[in-house]
């Protein structure tokens, strides 16, 4: 069974965002989307000194899409208008459904302020067909302990499974899009293998470390862009390395976005700012 290849690797350019380390791959100058894998912020690795300010992304909207934050390091602590509440430490994960319109506030907790430390977060956005960029908006906070780890027979390399199926085992988010998504850790020399990729969008990204996809190299940093030319995905670990994974149906409609918000259509972004500023934001979640 062939083997998907690699057609492009997109480096992250660097965002910084006040005294926060960010670097982004997606989108980038020659790639707009991995549709619907929309965006990706890699902030840090970094240290914080005690005192700090943290996280600056206070309360703002978001409408049409879902938000995946991975907590690598450090802490995030999480509100919205729909009523969730939540303080996420290293190794945990967040996945917010913004559907038809949240208000969130994305702030490092009180202790990390006073006391400083190492800090590495990462945001991915995914996107919502047209069937369901207006439904009701839901949160998910889970802590490392709730995620479960599936490791190849040799041990040399562990998938942390958020969302999907994954060697019998199913992650603890169910997504309204049926979206594999998960976080690989390899020592040098690991071999992970995913079967049946096959016509799904992949998203694949380099966080630390080095691996390979079919004898070609992506390193820490650096996004691969895959081409549809086989039904599995086999990745080799040149050092230790940790890699952000996913994979999903791609969405074949049009993308309009304008800051916070992706919809379909022009109108319907205009729609999202009336009703952000008419407070149709504000109703908590069912």
């Amino acid at each position: 069974m062939p083997s998907r290849t690699l057609k492009a690797i997109h480096r992250a350019h660097r965002d910084d965002i006040a005294d926060l380390t960010t670097r982004r791959p997606l989108p980038g100058p020659a790639l707009p989307h991995l549709n619907p894998f929309l965006f990706l912020n890699h902030h840090g690795p970094q240290k914080y000194a005690p005192h700090n300010g943290g996280l600056p992304f206070g309360p703002h909207p978001h409408r049409g899409f879902e938000t995946v934050t991975f907590v690598l390091d450090g802490s995030l602590a999480h509100s919205d208008t729909g009523g969730h509440e939540s303080v996420i430490d290293a190794g945990g994960v967040q996945w917010m459904t913004a559907g038809s319109g949240l208000i969130h506030a994305e702030l490092s907790p009180r202790s990390f302020k006073e006391h400083g430390g190492q800090l590495e977060i990462l945001q991915l956005w995914l996107n919502l067909p047209a069937r369901l960029k207006m439904t009701l908006p839901r949160y998910v906070g889970l802590q490392e302990n709730d995620i479960p780890v599936v490791s190849t027979p040799d041990g040399a390399a562990q998938v942390q499974l958020i969302s999907g199926e994954w060697q019998g085992v199913q992650g603890p988010v169910e997504s309204l899009t049926n979206t594999f998504m998960g976080v690989i850790r390899m020592s040098a020399g690991g071999r992970v293998r995913f079967e049946n990729v096959g016509s799904r969008q992949i998203f694949l990204y380099a966080v630390r470390g080095k691996v390979a996809i079919g004898g070609q190299q992506v390193s820490a940093f650096n996004l691969a862009e895959l081409h549809d030319d086989g039904d599995t995905l086999e990745i080799t670990a040149a050092d230790e390395s940790i890699l952000l994974f996913g994979h999903a149906e791609a969405i074949d409609e049009p993308i309009a976005a304008r800051g916070p918000f992706v919809m379909n259509t022009q109108e319907e972004l205009n729609q999202a700012v009336v009703d952000f500023h008419a407070g149709k934001f504000n109703v908590p979640a069912a």
